[in-house]
């Protein structure tokens, strides 16, 4: 591999502002590799967001371009994510030069597999397995359209899969993708998400409600809010908050019916932030087992006592700063058991310890651009590495 201070990053999206799982990913790491002197030269597929000046400032140079919709989501034998990502223009500009290129997830690898770069250095960014993750999205999908189209593309999504092997390296974003993708693969290496915290910011002390947030519109979040209200906090004697944008009618019917819940569809990211540090107790519960949950990371950085199930945070590396309930019985006696609990300054200590030696953005850009051979800015590893 040529040493160098250049990277090409193919995005999915345009990755500014970094407001939902994917985009936070793919920002952070392009800022933390802009941090010690990597220049970026940054292609977005662009729909519904505009060009950005804080990645224009952040990188050495950016491309946009449209992504293409078809009206008909069968249209190619493609999944429908790759095949609406496969400009000739990312072509060109891509063999300008011999820089390594990172395609962030499947969804821009329609050129890994292409003849003019196969001696280039190319990394793939696995924020899911996707056929799995879209098999999950059919099973909870009530739209019999949609429900076929998600069966669809997961059929797709791993038999296109196999593109991975003209990949000089596969970063998987969680231990669990990791395992899976090393099955049928030889080239993958383990590289934790990237997020929008630098130190731990929890607050000692007690709160008075739990909270779960999440964006209401996606279907494995309208599933946990929908089994929290349902199943645990009905006629349960303790205080729920429920925020994120677009509840389903369900979602919002259910949660009249409990004096106790209070629902709050209008939250932007700041109040969502504050919530999140003053709760008693974080509570996320999944039923997707797929990918890396940001929002679990951001609510250790964050937050106080945080209860998940075992799918939430199984092989996430995040199992020991979490207390694990699988069912509502168990749920509930896990809440009556925190709820008056001080969240301590130890507990603290060993939050900041255990994150930033696992999930620091600077260390984890430093060990990414070491294994593609770029050069680098000099880390001082006291200051950096192991905030205190």
């Amino acid at each position: 591999m040529t040493s160098n201070k250049d990277l090409h990053i193919i995005s999915f999206n345009v990755p500014y502002p970094a407001d939902y799982g994917g985009v936070i990913d793919v920002f952070y790491r392009l800022k933390a590799l802009t941090g010690l002197g990597v220049r970026i030269h940054l292609h977005c597929y662009q729909y519904g967001r505009p060009e950005s000046e804080v990645l224009e400032k952040l990188c050495h140079k950016v491309y946009y371009y449209k992504r293409r919709i078809f009206k008909d989501p069968f249209f190619s034998r493609q999944p429908y994510i790759v095949a609406t990502r496969n400009t000739p223009e990312i072509l060109q500009n891509l063999l300008k030069d011999d820089y390594p290129i990172l395609f962030e997830g499947l969804h821009c690898c329609h050129y890994l597999s292409h003849p003019a770069l196969k001696e280039r250095v190319k990394i793939v960014r696995m924020h899911n397995i996707e056929h799995i993750y879209y098999r999950s999205l059919a099973r909870i999908e009530s739209n019999i359209f949609k429900k076929y189209f998600f069966y669809s593309e997961a059929s797709r999504l791993k038999s296109f899969e196999k593109v991975l092997s003209n990949a000089s390296l596969v970063a998987a974003i969680s231990p669990d993708d990791l395992q899976n993708l090393k099955r049928n693969y030889s080239n993958v290496t383990y590289l934790p998400a990237f997020h929008a915290n630098d130190n731990v910011v929890a607050l000692p002390g007690n709160g008075d409600f739990a909270l779960y947030h999440g964006n209401l519109g996606i279907g494995e979040n309208n599933e946990a809010a929908l089994f929290l209200v349902k199943e645990v906090f009905r006629n349960f004697d303790y205080p729920l908050i429920i925020a994120g944008k677009n509840p389903s009618k369900e979602l919002r019917k259910a949660v009249e019916e409990c004096a106790n819940i209070n629902l709050l569809p209008k939250a932007g990211t700041i109040e969502i932030s504050n919530l999140i540090s003053e709760a008693q107790i974080n509570i996320l519960p999944t039923f997707q087992n797929t990918g890396m949950k940001l929002k679990l990371v951001n609510v250790l950085f964050q937050g106080r006592h945080c209860i998940v199930n075992d799918t939430m945070v199984h092989l996430t590396g995040l199992e020991p700063l979490c207390h694990i309930a699988n069912n509502p019985k168990e749920i509930r006696e896990t809440i009556l058991k925190l709820k008056d609990v001080s969240f301590t300054n130890e507990e603290i200590d060993i939050r900041k310890s255990y994150l930033n030696q696992h999930f620091n953005n600077e260390k984890n850009a430093v060990n990414f651009a070491r294994k593609i051979n770029l050069d680098i800015n000099e880390v001082l590893e006291p200051l950096h590495l192991v905030r205190k």
